[in-house]
């Protein structure tokens, strides 16, 4: 496969600023990555920015009486983990408490379980956190505070699903603004954790209770939803309430642990993309680092998911740490989590994780160790990155494509069908993008200021439907700055808060307004392709010899506000598929555009129908080429780097102060849309060219897996590297 990635003139004009060893704190914006935001380095304090291995153990509650303190010790040396994350409390404390109602293990007899954790970690040099999880609790507290208890729309207390013993407890309410809060104050006093992390915090769904009537009551005017229509004024006043409310949970933790050391943090554990309930931004915003909870693949999941996670994450959080946070069990709604999965399924999730950007962070539920065969895979991953944690460490992303992805469009457009709404629409880009090996990053939609995408030549906006005036305002200004924009289907005809517009707000830059009409599910429809009219045209490459594909199934009609040059691909509309002698097209030819290529200062090109969620549902290789291809007339010069060997690559680049490294992730695989990989299928030769300003020289080429140099060939700005072999993942690190 050849692919291509960023162009030359960019990668020239970055490094003729930074090419002569310039440390990478000092670099300007732009193709070298997100320039840190005023503040950062006063919210990422030493014991979140060191620590490049983690550990954690989740603890159950009959540990104290069987774990083995020396063990995990020992395995914590041998990882070179240098950040650790211990169970505290909440649900089950592990230590004499103090609070009334907050729960000892019942097999902690008269030991201090973190105390003892936490000495043995703070000896190895080790950072600390203290994880609680405050989301269910028992009788004696149910009895003393039913306020504390989530209640069910129906007016009855809610029992925990699981653990039928316990209650449910709302996350919007006293338990979590005053319970919770002693529960930090004590854990910080006690053990001086660098932070706290917080699992299954910000509650368990819609709660009736008392205070969450009252509050939302006179918050917003309204009483509490009972619909999840996410247009129905009070469900959408709700949505906002919520998180509002969750922030101001999780300030009220972190003033209270900050009185007694100032650099601490609350860390929250919540989900990423479009779909995350919690506002990205502000969480961001509050923590020193974040935790990408990912903990393995389940159902029909990528091998890449994981580097999506990280690029989400990647997208809010500019320079401060992003970990990644994976299980060693199966990850399934059965919740096998004493489970033990293959090697092999560990080894490329976490592998694609450091390839995009995360650090890593084991997670082992109960110190117990029922099944130990995932030990040594783990020590083997942590090792590797220890011995080239300088390659890995204070890296800027050389990706100039950015994949946008929209909460709002997600919240309030997509709700409850977000993932065939919003998400899948992202996945489809996703997947041509790794197919093509376009090195590329994930871009917040509520970032689209100047300074935020400077780096970035082209945005790809899958389907973001929900953009408001401001935020297409900071796209037509990409554009007029010269930089290129992909769009498909409803984006920018629905406003911020989910309601549709007469037109695309977008209208001028497409190039075509709605009619008003939409074929929301085609069935036998196609694209002819018009060879004659623009021959050789970049978007037919790869399908020279291909007269029509495969359509969409979901099309708006437009109508053109100009007149366009260039109309490489038009409508077959659809005709019967039964019975088989009906199946004929009626209409071989029209002159209706399925893409409509614009050039104003920069290049912008619109596809009116769901082409990407489409690809994303049946894996078209002949769609796969149209993406592809229409990244490569945006971008529109000669690639700066590319690619030629066989198999499914994941390709990520990055440089730091000493080198440029590529990774290669090799995600050949016949368990690669359905884990768990049993086996590893290596790939090789691959060939990459990378254009190099002359004054730019190149010590050495090293693999950093294979651990040997390899040999450059340079002619002029042209520096080719071939790597052998790949069995599951590589790094060419060019040494400056």
């Amino acid at each position: 496969m050849s692919s291509s990635g960023f162009t030359r003139r960019d990668f020239l004009q970055s490094t003729a600023i930074a090419g002569s060893g310039l440390a990478i704190a000092n670099l300007t914006p732009g193709l070298w990555g997100q320039a840190a935001s005023p503040g950062t380095a006063a919210l990422s304090p030493t014991w979140a920015t060191k620590p490049m291995r983690w550990a954690q153990l989740t603890l159950v509650e009959d540990d104290p009486a069987h774990f083995d303190l020396k063990f995990w010790m020992d395995y914590f040396k041998r990882t070179k983990s240098d950040g650790v994350c211990l169970s505290g409390g909440g649900c089950v404390a592990y230590y004499p408490t103090a609070i009334p109602f907050h729960h000892r293990s019942v097999w902690l007899g008269d030991r201090d379980i973190v105390g003892e954790l936490v000495t043995g970690c703070r000896k190895l040099g080790m950072s600390v956190l203290i994880r609680t999880d405050p989301h269910a609790t028992y009788d004696d507290a149910q009895a003393a505070h039913p306020d504390w208890i989530a209640v069910e729309a129906n007016g009855k207390p809610r029992r925990h699903w699981s653990s039928p013993e316990m209650w449910v407890t709302c996350g919007l309410g006293p338990y979590n603004f005053e319970f919770m809060t002693a529960v930090h104050r004590e854990l910080m006093t006690r053990y001086q954790p660098d932070g706290i992390f917080l699992n299954r915090w910000d509650g368990s769904g819609d709660c009736y209770c008392e205070h969450c009537r009252t509050n939302f009551k006179a918050a917003s005017g309204f009483d509490l939803p009972r619909t999840a229509d996410v247009q129905d004024p009070t469900r959408h006043a709700y949505m906002i309430w919520s998180r509002e409310r969750l922030i101001s949970v999780l300030d009220t933790w972190n003033a209270e642990i900050r009185r007694i050391n100032p650099e601490a943090s609350m860390i929250p554990n919540n989900g990423s993309g479009a779909r995350n309930p919690l506002d990205a931004l502000e969480t961001s915003a509050r923590a020193p680092l974040l935790v990408a909870d990912r903990q393995a693949r389940h159902g029909l999941a990528a091998p890449w998911l994981m580097g999506k996670t990280a690029k989400e994450y990647r997208a809010t959080m500019g320079d401060k740490p992003v970990v990644g946070l994976f299980g060693v069990g199966l990850e399934e709604p059965e919740r096998w989590k004493d489970s033990v999965t293959s090697n092999a399924e560990i080894r490329i999730w976490v592998l694609d994780a450091l390839a995009n950007g995360m650090r890593p962070w084991f997670s082992k539920f109960s110190a117990t160790l029922h099944d130990e065969r995932w030990l040594r895979g783990v020590e083997d991953i942590y090792l590797w990155t220890e011995k080239n944690q300088l390659y890995l460490s204070d890296r800027k992303s050389l990706a100039n494509v950015g994949l946008v992805y929209s909460q709002q469009t997600a919240w309030f457009y997509g709700g409850q069908h977000a993932d065939a709404r919003v998400e899948d629409y992202s996945l489809g880009w996703y997947q041509a993008l790794v197919e093509s090996r376009i090195p590329f990053d994930m871009v917040h939609d509520r970032l689209l200021d100047a300074a935020a995408i400077a780096r970035f030549k082209t945005l790809i906006l899958p389907n973001i439907a929900a953009l408001s005036d401001g935020q297409c305002d900071q796209l037509r200004a990409f554009v007029a700055r010269g930089g290129n924009v992909i769009a498909t289907y409803e984006t920018s005809l629905y406003d911020e808060t989910g309601k549709r517009r007469n037109n695309f707000a977008l209208a001028d830059l497409l190039g075509v307004n709605w009619d008003g009409k939409a074929q929301e599910r085609m069935l036998n429809s196609y694209i002819r392709l018009e060879h004659e009219a623009v021959p050789h045209h970049v978007i037919f490459t790869g399908l020279e010899d291909a007269p029509r594909i495969i359509n969409g199934v979901s099309r708006l009609e437009v109508t053109p506000r100009e007149k366009f040059a260039e109309m490489p691909l038009t409508l077959i509309p659809s005709y019967p598929d039964l019975p088989m002698e009906k199946v004929y097209p009626r209409v071989g030819k029209t002159d209706v555009s399925c893409l409509y290529l614009r050039q104003p200062k920069g290049r912008v090109a619109y596809f009116p129908f769901d082409i990407d969620r489409t690809f994303w549902e049946v894996l078209s290789e002949d769609q796969l080429k149209v993406l592809r291809n229409t990244v490569l007339w945006a971008n529109h010069e000669e690639p700066m780097v590319q690619f030629d060997g066989p198999g499914l690559l994941d390709v990520t680049m990055w440089r730091n102060a000493r080198s440029i490294t590529i990774h290669l992730v090799n995600l050949t695989n016949p368990m690669a849309m359905k884990g768990p990989y049993r086996d590893f299928f290596p790939v090789g030769p691959q060939t990459i060219k990378l254009h190099l300003p002359e004054n730019l020289q190149v010590k050495q080429a090293r693999l950093l897996v294979a651990d040997k140099t390899v040999a450059i060939e340079r002619s002029g700005t042209m520096v080719t590297v071939v790597v052998p072999s790949i069995l599951d993942h590589e790094v060419v690190a060019l040494e400056i």
